[in-house]
């Protein structure tokens, strides 16, 4: 019977990680100049559709790392052996997979290190670097569902949620580009952590972006999230900018939504924990193209439970899907007209001890080859504007937008 094989090394950072990256194609999970890039897979598991996708994933890792003969002098969160994981927002889709690379090189808290890993040995060789490729302008080949129809569906669950039969539901779009070169993942992943430091830059099988949302962060008995929801745009004029937050952080509208996005993760984090502490009241995120409302959970565990169990409680929040949970996701089905794929699924790390950190795929796109489909969503309420919700995700867009060299 085959077993991982993983050994981990200190190693002499000698400049950005994503330079380290030898293909167009890899693994990425970097925030505020830290994180782990990766390449290879010395392990792979297509997980699948169904609800039971992530036990099965964590039936997976168990047998995997639980076999495994692994050397880690450093033993802290992201030594080892790891897994990039990215699963599909809904369990319909077959989205979801997990990679063990061969290769990553970690930056974290100050220090360094690479892990090799294989099955039955670890790889001795690394890849020759190819070098990144120059960008083609991007073309657009439209949506799956357009503007007009996009603003009825909108229309249609403000009539349920004025109706009292939800209280919030997520409705997303996608936007298809294509280009006549490749798209190369590494310079779309740079320009995302260069222009996105506080968020979580990711890559993983195609499917990138920089979120500014944790889902669940785990250190030993230690958990955290950042609950965001409630969104406005920024502005170049410093005064401006402060005023165009401050009535972010006074609207009712906006509150209600924060609410009960801040409410559901409470709640299912609350099971798990022995004690929570949050914020007494939200505070602004503000990243290049736009500010949010954030709330910072954290929790000290009161069991020993596992982190893709936790992610499977947690998954989908009111800020992605809605509340209450099950008919939000129905409207959705019903409404939305697009297969998320993996958008606003959790995306992230795991280690061999259950360390790790999951963001929310946000602010993203699926990439493969000289095709790409990038997507936003808005978060409806009682007093949402469907003109209104719409302008909220162009604003999304323009992450990827920017990051494929279409908008500065």
């Amino acid at each position: 019977m085959s077993v991982l094989v993983s050994r981990t090394e200190s190693f002499v950072p000698t400049g950005d990680l994503l330079d380290l990256l030898p293909t167009s194609e890899g693994c990425a999970w970097l925030h505020d100049g830290e994180g782990a890039v990766a390449w290879g897979e010395a392990a792979r598991f297509e997980i699948g559709s169904g609800e039971d996708r992530f036990e099965r994933a964590a039936g997976w890792l168990n047998d995997l790392f639980g076999s495994a003969e692994i050397e880690d002098p450093f033993g802290v969160p992201g030594s080892g052996p790891i897994a990039f994981a990215s699963f599909s927002f809904d369990p319909t889709s077959p989205a979801s997979v997990l990679i063990v690379p061969e290769f990553v090189f970690s930056i974290r808290d100050g220090r360094a290190w690479t892990t090799r890993s294989g099955m039955d040995g670890v790889p001795d060789q690394e890849l020759e670097r190819v070098p990144v490729a120059p960008t083609d302008k991007i073309r657009y080949a439209g949506s799956s569902i357009d503007e007009v129809a996009w603003l009825e569906a909108v229309d249609a669950a403000i009539g349920e949620i004025t109706a009292g039969r939800i209280d919030k539901v997520v409705l997303a779009r996608d936007l298809k580009v294509w280009s006549k070169s490749p798209f190369d993942q590494r310079a779309l992943t740079g320009r995302l952590s260069e222009r996105y430091p506080e968020c979580y830059t990711f890559a993983v099988d195609g499917f990138l972006g920089a979120t500014p949302e944790l889902l669940l962060g785990r250190t030993g008995e230690n958990v955290a999230s950042l609950v965001l929801a409630g969104t406005a745009p920024r502005s170049a004029d410093d005064a401006e900018d402060r005023a165009i937050g401050e009535r972010l952080l006074a609207s009712p509208k906006d509150a209600g939504e924060h609410r009960l996005s801040v409410e559901s993760v409470r709640s299912l984090l609350g099971s798990f924990c022995n004690t929570l502490t949050e914020n007494a009241s939200p505070s602004l995120l503000k990243l290049a193209n736009v500010q949010h409302l954030a709330t910072w959970i954290q929790g000290t565990l009161r069991d020993e439970v596992g982190t893709l169990e936790m992610i499977a409680r947690l998954h989908p929040t009111a800020a992605v899907c809605g509340t209450p949970r099950d008919d939000a996701l129905d409207l959705i089905r019903k409404l939305e007209g697009l297969d998320r794929g993996r958008y606003a699924g959790p995306v992230g790390w795991i280690d061999a001890r259950g360390d790790g950190e999951f963001g929310i795929g946000l602010r993203c796109a699926e990439v493969s080859g000289t095709r790409a489909r990038l997507f936003a969503g808005a978060g409806l309420v009682e007093g949402s504007v469907p003109e209104a919700e719409l302008d909220e995700t162009r604003l999304k867009l323009r992450a990827m937008r920017a990051a494929l060299g279409d908008l500065p």
